[in-house]
């Protein structure tokens, strides 16, 4: 369904004072992505990674699925010590003794960005489409702030009060009691992600930001934690100062130097003795810890496309393919319209079963904005998939210019830029037969190319900062959900 405030989830204007932000957190994202396109995965110990063929002495983990965290595999963890721990599939013969156990071996599989980016891509348009504001920190996290679309006020409160009964429980983990309407716009975004991008995702609910963050790491995987306000110190209370958002080891260990343990310790320490030993930070931290932070969920920058999909159920039949590319076309036409923004590349994507990814594009001599030139080449596009069945379709604007600028006429589009003709490209991508295709800059597909998704912003915690000689490792080495971060296999 399209994005918008869900039925019974409008605020009123006195109820509404109250932030809601999600923390949105993939759960072992390059292994969910796995296990999306080889669903025989699903419950075996998978590691992502690089260096474990015969003859590669060389090589780390990226991710490790919870099964395979079991055996002690970590993300960044080079990939002798992994295999040690956890032994190849592969290697394993039941026919040789000395072979190991297939009961306790894992499945080794090589990092697939271009793969991975376009799940990415999925788990956004389903992100950008359930809130106005949006920060995304990195290829699988990214805060939203749902203030407009929902509140913290009970579910069915109307209801019970005529009835008078109490408001139903909460089924999420965490401190809140009764079921908000909150609850179930997260329950909402998390559903949408796993139908229409396909993977499991974690998602903390609070007043802040902080907060949000500790909350989706707080029931993984496949998490929902709930903190509704006045809750929020309580939550913190009892967690270890490393769960704190902002706090790495160093910090950690500075802290306990001066017996400073948990969230409560934090938050009942003197902040000019926090300042004393840590600077500008320890106040800002012992303010986190209490649950206070004022931090507005801000965009990470313009984005550098606009997309709209749609699931379907497989079909090859093409009034309904046009039907559904008419629609997205148009809907993407009237974001980029009150955005403010023209754009240069006009593409579609064409998803066949199980997931075969296609993206062909077409780009303009210039910036338009044109709703009925984006239906136009979005139809000539798709006519390819005529008669291909198709699961899923998008339809994209890229190259955005935000500038004031004179905007191209008809008469200056070039249909033979990229325009191909029966089963060739029409975007510099490589032909069909691969599950993702290779994209140029100017015609990736959706979640091709994640310059406003991955590497263009550091991460909140950045914003305390986590220790100067820490903050840059612990980002390109280790995520709090066991994954490397995307940038260091590029």
């Amino acid at each position: 369904m399209a994005g918008g405030t869900l039925p019974g989830t409008a605020t009123d204007e006195a109820g509404g004072s109250d932030r809601v932000v999600f923390h949105v957190d993939m759960d072992c994202f390059y292994a969910s992505c796995e296990r999306l396109r080889r669903p025989e995965l699903a419950g075996e110990p998978v590691v992502v990674g690089m260096g474990y063929e015969d003859g590669e002495t060389i090589g780390a983990v990226a991710t490790a699925s919870y099964e395979a965290r079991a055996f002690g595999v970590e993300s960044a963890m080079p990939i002798f010590e992994a295999l040690d721990l956890l032994p190849r599939r592969a290697d394993a013969d039941p026919e040789d003794p000395d072979a190991p156990d297939p009961e306790a071996a894992g499945r080794y599989l090589p990092v697939d960005l271009d793969f991975y980016k376009e799940v990415a891509g999925d788990v956004k348009a389903v992100l950008r489409d359930c809130a106005d504001t949006l920060r995304e920190v990195s290829v699988d996290e990214a805060y939203l702030d749902v203030t407009d679309r929902t509140a913290w006020d009970a579910a069915g409160a109307g209801a019970a009060a005529d009835a008078a009964e109490d408001p139903p429980p909460s089924a999420a983990a965490g401190p809140a009691e009764a079921r908000t309407l909150a609850e179930g716009y997260a329950r909402h975004v998390k559903e949408r992600i796993e139908r229409e991008a396909g993977v499991p995702a974690s998602v903390g609910v609070a007043p802040n930001m902080s907060t949000a963050k500790v909350a989706s790491d707080a029931d993984k995987p496949d998490g929902l934690v709930v903190v509704p306000p006045g809750s929020v110190e309580s939550f913190l209370a009892p967690l270890s100062t490393a769960e704190i958002h902002g706090i790495g080891p160093v910090t950690e260990r500075t802290l306990a130097e001066m017996g400073i343990e948990t969230a409560a310790d934090l938050a009942a320490a003197d902040p000019d003795g926090l300042a004393d030993e840590l600077g500008e930070r320890g106040p800002e931290l012992h303010r986190r810890a209490r649950g206070d932070d004022d931090r507005e969920v801000t965009p990470t920058g313009l984005p550098k496309s606009l997309s709209r999909e749609s699931s379907l159920s497989p079909t090859a039949d093409g009034e309904t393919k046009r039907e559904t590319v008419s629609a997205l076309a148009a809907d993407v036409a009237r974001r980029a319209r009150e955005r403010g923004c023209l754009y240069r590349t006009i593409g579609i994507k064409a998803v066949e079963p199980p997931y075969d990814v296609n993206t062909r594009a077409r780009s303009l001599s210039g910036p338009v904005d044109d709703p009925d030139l984006v239906e136009s080449v979005a139809f000539d596009l798709l006519a390819e998939f005529a008669d291909d069945r198709v699961r899923k379709l998008g339809v994209r604007v890229s190259n955005l210019d935000f500038a004031e600028s004179d905007q191209a006429t008809l008469g200056g589009f070039e249909p033979g830029d990229g325009e191909g003709t029966g089963g060739g490209r029409s975007d510099g991508v490589s032909d069909r037969d691969g599950a993702t295709e290779a994209r140029s800059a100017a015609t990736d597909g959706d979640g091709g190319k994640l310059t406003d998704w991955v590497g263009g912003e550091p991460t909140a915690a950045a914003s305390v900062g986590d220790d100067a000689e820490e903050s840059e490792a612990r980002r390109a080495t280790e995520r709090d959900d066991g994954q490397a971060s995307l940038g260091d296999w590029e």
